[in-house]
């Protein structure tokens, strides 16, 4: 059956498909927009808070944003790009907060301070010189800065009690950290869009393939759809699809073989948590405390004891543990990873092999761990640790990105990465963390990407909603301040006082 389609086919009811069709709903209300997802429900993969490790990314805390470059200065690149993203977020669900499109903020964003602590001499030190560089930036001006065991434990009480008083420890503390809910947030964005004119929501439905359109039939892709509990097959057309479907992208990318595509790969790294079963000591926790992560690790096993709340219940977690597993989804087959391998990016993944044998070790060590070893990588963040007090949580899947290059044959990067069609036809979003906290700044790009000329009209909307967009907070103190202001207000975030 061929059923002609819409103007933009989302694949994966995630965050990011939840975003961009918010986005260009509000930009023209006219679009047809259909969105597909193979589950039977929204944000049941890596949008999920129980799979998600991402809670507000906004380089407060996770010190893997800041490295030291070899003449002892600190690199802030990565962190102001990801606190200015993180900004644009809060700012788009500002606005639609304050139209009365998302109710209750409350229901996925609350404040929480995020901290960073070491407890090494050499990690007291490098944490001391990032504070210094941070704290010059409008971003980091409030992040406050201690070696003082007394001021940490009012901080973070678990942390510190049962420490050897001797022990060398630092910490840093932003008040203007957030706890985010993605699963909630995509749940009621993706509600949003079902109560209106033109978009429609097919749950349940896996696309299989993704063929350019014949050349007489105009730019666009034809869509092989299959209705997961009928077994009923459609041909769907379209001008554009994005590809938002985390961990599968990279499967469905390679089936629509557009040139930008062709030599990329995936690595899949598992996650896991230590949940906590005592209210008594979720109660007692009321931060994100982040610390280093181990040599060999990658940036998303940064190990945090986590204040959350998780469908409006208080949460804490520790981890994540890495694992691997063939599937690029939690809910994907084993045959995923080899079925991605093709001759086009197999010299690039077995390059990336050959140089990350750390990572390597550190997942078979990762792998083989006991409930024993993950409690004593949980005594180092709480030393008081009982074992009966927590329980295993299977987190997502993560698919890093692995991709040619030319001085190293491959390169395997922690980070997300848009591809898109030389035509802007089509788009995919590869790679996992900071994705979610990013994903507006992710879909502008996007729009900038593909949608040039509907752009030039469009860009007066955006600013309406994304009051910094076309600007930098980072030089624009003053505006900085200002659209904090109004997000912490609208979304009653306003920082906690100790």
């Amino acid at each position: 059956m061929e059923h002609i389609g819409p103007d933009v086919v989302l694949i994966g009811a995630g965050i990011m498909s939840a975003t961009l069709g918010t986005l260009l709903k509000e930009l023209n209300p006219d679009l047809q927009i259909e969105i597909y997802e193979r589950m039977d429900g929204s944000a049941t993969e890596s949008s999920d808070a129980w799979n998600n490790a991402g809670t507000g990314h906004a380089a407060y805390c996770e010190m893997n944003y800041t490295t030291e470059k070899p003449d002892g200065s600190m690199d802030l690149s990565k962190a102001l790009h990801v606190s200015e993203s993180f900004e644009q977020s809060k700012q788009f669900w500002t606005y639609l907060v304050r139209d009365s499109d998302l109710n209750c903020p409350v229901d996925f964003i609350r404040a929480v301070p995020h901290c960073s602590f070491v407890h090494t001499a050499e990690n007291r030190a490098f944490l001391k010189k990032r504070w210094e560089a941070m704290r010059a930036v409008p971003f980091f001006q409030e992040m406050r800065f201690s070696e003082d065991p007394g001021e940490i434990a009012s901080w973070m009480p678990l942390v510190m009690e049962g420490r050897p008083a001797d022990e060398p420890v630092a910490a840093t503390r932003m008040d203007l950290g957030t706890d985010v809910d993605y699963g909630s947030l995509t749940r009621e964005l993706c509600a949003r869009l079902m109560r209106m004119d033109g978009v429609k929501i097919f749950f349940g439905y896996e696309v299989r393939d993704i063929d350019p359109l014949e050349p007489e039939e105009g730019k666009g892709w034809m869509l092989r759809v299959k209705d997961l509990h009928s077994g009923d097959k459609r041909n769907v057309r379209t001008p554009f699809v994005f590809i938002g479907a985390g961990g599968g992208a990279l499967p469905l990318l390679q089936k629509a073989d557009i040139p930008e595509g062709k030599h990329y790969g995936g690595f899949p790294v598992g996650g896991q948590w230590l949940r906590c079963k005592n209210p008594e000591i979720i109660a007692r926790h009321h931060a994100k405390v982040y610390g280093k992560a181990a040599l060999g690790a990658p940036p998303m096993s940064v190990p945090h004891l986590d204040a959350r709340r998780i469908n409006g219940e208080p949460a804490l977690l520790f981890g994540p543990y890495a694992g691997f597993s063939t599937r690029f989804l939690k809910e994907g087959s084993l045959w995923d990873l080899p079925r991605s391998i093709r001759i086009s990016n197999l010299a690039p993944m077995i390059s990336v092999g050959l140089h990350n044998m750390p990572l390597t070790k550190y997942l078979i060590r990762q792998v083989m761990q006991s409930d024993e070893d993950r409690i004593k990588a949980l005594r180092e963040y709480y030393p008081l640790a009982r074992e009966e007090d927590w329980e295993l949580e299977i987190a997502g899947q993560r698919v890093q990105i692995i991709k040619a290059d030319e001085e190293e044959g491959g390169i395997l990067e922690f980070g997300t990465e848009l591809v898109a069609h030389a035509d802007g036809s089509l788009a995919a979003l590869l790679g996992a963390s900071p994705g979610a906290s990013t994903a507006v700044s992710i879909m502008i790009g996007l729009l900038e990407k593909c949608f040039p000329n509907e752009m030039q009209e469009w860009r007066w909307k955006l600013k309406e909603m994304i009051p910094s967009y076309g600007r930098s907070l980072a030089k624009d103190a003053d505006l900085l301040e200002k659209v904090r202001k109004e997000s912490a207000g609208v979304l009653g975030i306003n920082a906690p006082s100790l």
